[in-house]
């Protein structure tokens, strides 16, 4: 079965609500490893993710005999929280918190909560719907996340991958989604939206539902990781990464999937390094000045997130953010922090 998708992807650097202060002591473990040596990729896959828990991306009324009440609101749950437990039963799916509903009842039962990294406890009471007889909590929740993005590198000796070049997350809350399992998918693109200034130009992708090419194992704020279980769906000689003294400001390129399942290196330039930084993944300003992809996407567009960045024969990193008001240019991630959010470093 062949489903489409929209592109994981951030408004106007919405990221830029997340960045972490520098650190003013040791520097992060990324920058004091050597490099290593993978394959760049640069194709487009389908990406599923299945949430640790559900997240609650908001609350609403449900209409009773009695009236309009929101017991969500009532026992405390907020937009952003993780239910993991309602009383002693692992919920992780939109199907669980229901069924659990319906046989507690309107009975009092505790909730248990991921909120800010904190487990937090709450007790609370669903209420029957007029409508339909069915109990409700009130509280809107996802269970999972599905969209096309491109995978940065594969590593031959491991089989560990890395995507997006950051994170998935919740497009209510902004917040990282839990990861419990999830896949990548093949996919081809069949279409371009252009970006133009104000904005954002994205890839219309296709995936298939019935191959899955590997596993995920971790979302972090750094890109998305697991292990390929079809070794043979990409190929390419490995090549050394970078460390972060070897980027420099000046020419390098980018291998992008704009085209059917094609990947082809498109010229851009590294305006400015920034300094590095524990928690902001803008590591490199970047412009695209190739005329070709000008031509076809006005420079940087959703799905794009991962392509991996090439400088000197090394990998340097992957993109990951288009600027709204000028798509010619964005930022990209420095591959060792990449590297060290795999586990490989």
């Amino acid at each position: 079965m062949n489903e489409e998708s929209k592109p994981f992807w951030r408004l106007a650097l919405g990221m830029l609500l997340f960045v972490a202060a520098m650190t003013l002591t040791a520097p992060p473990a990324f920058a004091r490893t050597g490099p290593a040596t993978v394959v760049p990729v640069g194709r487009a896959v389908g990406i599923k993710l299945f949430s640790d828990g559900v997240v609650v991306v908001g609350t609403s009324e449900v209409a009773t005999d009695r009236g309009e009440v929101n017991p969500a609101r009532a026992c405390g749950l907020k937009e952003g929280d993780i239910i993991t437990h309602i009383n002693s039963t692992e919920v992780d799916t939109i199907e669980e918190v229901e069924a659990v509903l319906q046989e507690v009842g309107g009975e009092l039962m505790s909730i248990r909560a991921i909120r800010d990294d904190r487990q937090i406890q709450l007790s609370g009471r669903a209420v029957q719907c007029a409508a339909d007889g069915s109990y409700k909590l009130g509280a809107w929740i996802r269970d999972s996340m599905a969209g096309i993005g491109t995978v940065t590198f594969y590593c031959p000796d491991t089989g560990t991958f890395g995507a997006l070049g950051h994170g998935i997350n919740d497009t209510d809350t902004a917040l990282l989604m839990p990861l419990e399992s999830g896949s990548i998918l093949p996919a081809t693109v069949a279409a371009v939206q252009k970006g133009e200034a104000g904005t954002p130009g994205q890839l219309r992708g296709v995936f298939d539902t019935s191959t899955t090419l590997g596993c995920l194992n971790a979302n972090t704020d750094g890109g998305v990781f697991g292990t390929l279980s079809d070794r043979s769906w990409t190929a390419g000689a490995p090549v050394e990464t970078a460390q972060r003294n070897q980027v420099k400001a000046g020419r390098a390129t980018i291998l992008a999937n704009i085209d059917g399942d094609e990947v082809k290196e498109y010229a851009i330039r590294i305006d400015r390094v920034y300094p590095e930084s524990d928690g902001d993944c803008r590591d490199y300003l970047i412009e695209v000045t190739d005329p070709e992809l000008l031509e076809a996407t006005g420079g940087i567009v959703q799905g794009m997130s991962g392509s991996p960045i090439m400088q000197n024969g090394r990998l340097v990193g992957a993109v990951t953010h288009v600027m709204i008001d000028d798509p010619t240019h964005g930022y990209g991630v420095f591959v060792g922090r990449m590297l060290e959010k795999s586990g490989m470093n």
